[in-house]
């Protein structure tokens, strides 16, 4: 239980430490797994759910899910939630939401960039699933490169995010599958697999 930690000498602090701490582990490793991570949101993705989907690489959600900050209405700033929020949304959109505590609706999160897809509940999974098919499709190679020099080049000041993602770059195209891909284009015909 939450508040039953603060009965101890430090006042839970340890407790509260070591709960943010594994938390934030989780997190880390979702973005740090090699494919794609997509997160289905169906109702309300609050605090630590709502920094759930964010850590996702991409978001589908019903048209009725809510997604929300609202720590902020028991006195609490959802800091940690804070980060995965803001590495999705625009910092004014993402800190209004973390000082207001309300809820944004799935189209509004749409607009905003936060979801990727939306769709009606009963169409959630089945459009969840055409999207993660669609990726599956796809050079796996590729999409692990790709996703390790999006997340690489985040947050870097712009000559070092170019400088990252051309390293990466180049050792994707200098992969067999990709020279004939590549080739495969120009002649005009279907790709042959190398693998």
């Amino acid at each position: 239980e939450m508040q039953a930690c603060r009965a101890a000498p430090d006042g839970g602090r340890a407790q509260f430490q070591a709960l943010f701490d594994r938390c934030a582990r989780v997190m880390q490793r979702i973005v740090g797994l090699p494919q794609p991570v997509i997160a289905q949101v169906q109702g309300t993705a609050t605090a630590a759910g709502c920094q759930l989907a964010c850590s996702a690489d991409l978001i589908v959600a019903a048209d009725t899910a809510r997604f929300g900050v609202n720590g902020i209405n028991l006195g609490l700033f959802c800091s940690t939630p804070a980060v995965a929020l803001t590495r999705r949304l625009a910092p004014g959109a993402a800190f209004e939401l973390l000082t207001t505590g309300e809820f944004l609706s799935a189209p509004r999160a749409h607009a905003l960039g936060l979801v990727n897809r939306l769709a009606p509940p009963d169409q959630l999974e089945t459009e969840t699933r055409r999207l993660a098919e669609t990726i599956a499709a796809k050079d796996p190679a590729a999409i692990r490169l790709g996703k390790r020099a999006f997340q690489a080049q985040l947050g870097l000041p712009l000559d070092q995010a170019y400088r990252v993602a051309g390293e990466l770059m180049v050792e994707n195209v200098l992969r067999p599958d990709t020279a004939e891909g590549i080739q495969a284009f120009i002649d005009r015909r279907p790709a042959k697999s190398n693998t």
